[in-house]
């Protein structure tokens, strides 16, 4: 298709022109709707009451305000009307799914001609301003998690504070939050959601952070405001917009709860030395299951999350925890719909048994759980790992937690702590796992991840490939010698705070060869998804 020669910066907040960039020619994709399989989310509501019923309707409606505002973060202020003015019913889709014209799980490229080139900062940042300029701007608070930046009359940078640039939709948020407050049956649940409330409208959110921590006899929770900072490619400073409502599962919750009590003692066994492991996790941890029956903004655009590691607050993760939430409904369609396929297709047939939705499961729960191992403060003191890894930061963390995950999973088997389950059922099903995640592409911090460890692996023998068959098979005893080696080299950059070594690694590792290229084509050509989308509201809860 024809090349791109103009970036269409969209709309900025307080009515500003948008500055226009050039940028070097683009090739426009087609857009590929079809690359998502649909699922309904539904959940047993049965034992609900009818205030619970009605709570989880005005949960809905204010994540649907999480959901605009998180537009006007990664498109533009006036979505709506663009999204009316593209005739093709196809790409109309498409747009909808990645909140732009840009193709989340093909590196951000354009599918709509003349968008041009998706800004790093996305409308975070204004669109011409580069990193050096940002860097040596006089502006206090200005590595933020809840401000946008804009340019005054005379061109200079200005910060504008979230709970400044969207009063008007955060306080209908906080209302909603306040409205359903009176609906819980959980008196802790009630107050976390007023002040909630509260932080939305002042970006203010580590009280009703500390807070949530406590909230454990709630059957409907949810997840809000501005949390991951994703979307920011540019510095990774920021946060987006994003929610889900969910509904907690009493069994599978039950077969959890324990295992976060292993986490100091797995802490103190990282293979690293004492100086990146001096930190000690919090211990008051929560492990759940639940269904989600709404996701909205970050987490409802392109890839969608399947377990949930909150609060991202150092400080809190360091006095308190975190809680780990596994979202167990949309973890299964991801199993039937995607993981099992891609085993049927890449996966050699001696170890095609060993692909279960248990594995799948656990790997998901530990990966989540080892965001809480290893360092969130640099060991030389310059500040923590976020801060420091800059744009770098989320791949890293990413990849922590997968190899981490992994190397919980087999120090738990070897203390007896997870059953008679073969621990090659978790591997092969890892492995498998990394296929689907690579297809994310390099502009997901998950996909980028996942691409550095498929070459660790690759380098280390860690699998084979049979050249007539094109089929993988993991090599056990190597794969150890890899995941172990792997979370060595992860948790040092980490600690050292080493920006160019993190850099060095995604640009050398985080890619794709012609051959896992070849593969992941063979994937496609089977029509098999590379995620989820869903159809979901109060409708498909049976609530209207």
């Amino acid at each position: 298709m024809g090349a791109l020669f103009v970036s269409a910066i969209l709309a900025s907040c307080g009515g500003e022109a948008p500055p226009v960039a050039i940028v070097a020619p683009l090739t426009t994709v087609a857009p590929r709707p079809e690359i998502y399989a649909d699922f309904q989310l539904t959940a047993d509501l049965g034992e609900l009451s009818d205030k619970q019923r009605e709570m989880i309707k005005i949960l809905i409606d204010a994540s649907q305000i999480m959901d605009d505002l998180y537009w006007k973060q990664a498109y533009g202020e006036d979505h709506e009307a663009w999204l009316d003015s593209i005739a093709d019913v196809d790409t109309r889709r498409f747009a909808e799914l990645n909140y732009g014209p840009w193709d989340r799980l093909d590196d951000d490229k354009p599918f709509i001609e003349g968008v041009g080139a998706k800004p790093l900062g996305a409308n975070i940042y204004p669109a011409d301003m580069s990193k050096e300029e940002f860097e040596q701007a006089y502006l206090p608070g200005k590595v933020g998690l809840y401000s946008l930046i804009r340019r005054n009359a005379d061109g200079s940078l200005r910060l504008i504070p979230y709970h400044v640039a969207y009063a008007e939709e955060l306080k209908k948020a906080a209302l909603l939050l306040r409205s359903a407050a009176k609906h819980a049956e959980s008196t802790d649940f009630a107050n976390y959601l007023k002040l909630r409330a509260a932080a939305l409208i002042s970006d203010e959110f580590q009280v009703s952070d500390m807070y949530w921590m406590d909230v454990r006899d709630n059957d409907i929770d949810i997840v809000i405001g501005p949390i991951e900072t994703y979307e920011d490619r540019l510095f990774g400073y920021r946060a987006a917009y994003e929610a889900y409502v969910l509904i907690k599962d009493h069994e599978w919750s039950d077969r959890l709860s324990r295992f976060a009590d292993f986490l100091p003692q797995l802490q103190k066994g990282l293979p690293v030395s004492d100086e990146y492991k001096w930190e000690t996790p919090g211990t008051d941890s929560d492990l759940n299951a639940y269904d989600v029956v709404y996701y909205a903004g970050h987490s409802n655009a392109g890839s969608k999350t399947i377990a949930i590691n909150l609060p991202n607050d150092e400080e809190v993760q360091l006095t308190r925890g975190t809680r780990r939430l596994q979202l167990k409904n949309a973890m299964r369609a991801k199993f039937d719909k995607i993981l099992e396929p891609i085993a049927d297709e890449l996966i050699d047939e001696s170890q095609r048994g060993h692909i279960t939705f248990d594995a799948f499961f656990a790997n998901t729960m530990f990966h989540e759980v080892a965001h809480g191992l290893g360092i969130k403060n640099t060991i030389d003191g310059r500040g923590t790992v976020r801060e420091v890894l800059l744009e770098t930061a989320s791949s890293m963390e990413e990849g922590k937690a997968d190899i981490l995950g992994l190397y919980m999973i087999t120090e738990l088997h070897k203390a007896g702590e997870l059953g008679d389950v073969d621990l090659h059922d978790y591997y092969v099903t890892f492995m498998t796992s990394v296929f689907r995640s690579i297809r994310f592409g390099a502009a997901s911090a998950h996909g980028k991840a996942n691409m550095v460890r498929f070459n660790f692996f690759l380098d280390s023998g860690a699998f084979e490939r049979d050249a007539e068959t094109g089929k993988y098979r993991v090599d056990f005893e190597r794969m150890a010698s890899a995941m172990t080696d792997l979370s060595r080299l992860l948790l040092t950059l980490q600690g050292d705070g080493d920006y160019d070594g993190a850099r060095e690694l995604l640009e050398t590792k985080g890619v794709i060869s012609e051959q896992l290229q070849a593969d992941l084509d063979r994937l496609t050509n089977a029509s098999i998804p590379v995620d989820i989308t869903f159809q979901q509201g109060i409708a498909e809860l049976g609530l209207e």
